[in-house]
């Protein structure tokens, strides 16, 4: 079949969840045979072309910054869905299925304007569905009205429809979402057998990783570490990853006078981080908002711990089996994300053998594979021609 997939990063220019879904399954649909183009906006310098096999990376847009005081901009979302529109209005026909993200919307309603010509079946991965409550944070009154009104009338195209929670596939229902939606339990791309047992830091060390935005939240990092220490003196912390938040999270360190025992490498090879995880007492992912929470799975594939922050929004707490592969924290401060913190470091080898344990019950369920083969499998009537 001849698959166009629609995202506007690309993963390894950019790093995520979603960058990684897409490489992932653009590269699992060549394996199967398919003919794949990835329609993206520019992110490589002239020279640094993306050279994927069997993949026609096509960029619809120039390079532009996404991100603006922690939102998403709404520029550059405007122009890559006039890119896929003009790609789509020329070269639909050439294609039988359209694949894209839900989000940031501009590129899914050009793929439904230019469809009764394209004639082809399109399928939509939504990672999050945002409440009218959560819009209107993010945007304002008025903003977030309007935000959470284009939502809803993408739910009610016709699309064969995928979520990676059950959380956000409820909220699918409740948008009025014709046909229903599959809901898809793995994003990871690694091996299904965990990883041999390694010895924990010493001292103790707790591990961030991700962007610096508001909603990741990574400040809290830093008050959980002040709060721990004060049951686990010899505490330290690691923060990878940059974001707008940055600046914020190194002030914070040095307000509490942590700048001895909590450390900012930044963005780093995937050796380190990986060595940084795999000894780590746990990680800690403070979401307000996770679409699916692909850190934890990772983290749980090493034995490691995680900890996460109840919340309305936070679909990672779907993947942690509290006292099993981590804790979930009641509430976004320090105190309770702290304890939480040295329950795991009270858990010892215990929790990280339960945390293996737990790992090689669900790996399987969890892995890319297993989502991938249920997409390949939905081309078909995706790409029946209306």
């Amino acid at each position: 079949m001849r698959i166009c997939l629609v995202y506007d990063c690309l993963y390894p220019w950019t790093v995520g969840g979603g960058e990684r879904w897409y490489r992932g399954l653009a590269e699992r649909l060549v394996a199967d045979g398919h003919d794949v183009t990835y329609l993206t906006l520019t992110q490589w310098d002239p020279g640094d072309e993306p050279d994927i096999p069997g993949v026609a990376v096509i960029p619809v847009g120039p390079r532009m910054e996404l991100y603006a005081d922690g939102n998403r901009r709404i520029a550059p979302p405007l122009r890559f869905g006039a890119g896929v529109l003009a790609h789509l209005l020329r070269h639909g026909r050439d294609y039988d299925v359209v694949h894209t993200s839900s989000f940031p919307y501009f590129s899914l309603l050009a793929a439904e304007v230019a469809r009764p010509i394209g004639r082809y079946g399109v399928t939509v991965d939504w990672f999050e569905v945002w409440s009218l409550e959560y819009w209107r944070g993010y945007l304002g009154r008025l903003g977030g009205r309007v935000g959470w009104t284009v939502q809803r009338l993408c739910a009610w195209m016709p699309q064969t429809a995928y979520a990676f929670s059950r959380l956000y596939s409820r909220r699918l229902g409740e948008l009025g979402l014709r046909g229903g939606v599959t809901f898809l339990t793995g994003m990871h791309g690694g091996t299904l057998e965990a990883a041999p047992p390694a010895p924990p830091a010493d001292p103790p060390t707790v591990v961030y990783a991700g962007r610096m935005i508001p909603e990741k939240r990574a400040w809290l990092v830093v008050d959980a570490i002040a709060a721990a220490r004060e049951r686990v003196p010899e505490l330290r912390g690691r923060i990878f990853g940059a974001g707008p938040e940055a600046e914020r999270v190194a002030a914070r360190i040095v307000e509490l006078g942590l700048q001895d025992v909590v450390e900012m490498p930044g963005f780093v090879d995937n050796a380190v981080l990986d060595e940084a995880m795999r000894t780590a007492t746990c990680l800690v992912q403070p979401s307000s908002r996770e679409g699916y929470g692909l850190v934890v799975v990772e983290a749980s594939a090493h034995g490691v711990p995680v900890v996460v922050v109840e919340g309305a929004d936070n679909a990672a707490v779907e993947l942690v089996d509290e006292g099993r592969n981590g804790h979930v924290a009641a509430e976004p401060t320090g105190e309770a994300i702290g304890a939480a913190i040295v329950a795991c470091h009270a858990g010892g080898e215990g929790l990280r053998a339960a945390t293996r344990a737990w790992y090689a019950e669900n790996a399987a369920r969890l892995s890319m594979d297993a989502s991938l083969s249920v997409v390949s499998a939905g081309y078909a009537p995706a790409s029946a021609r209306p």
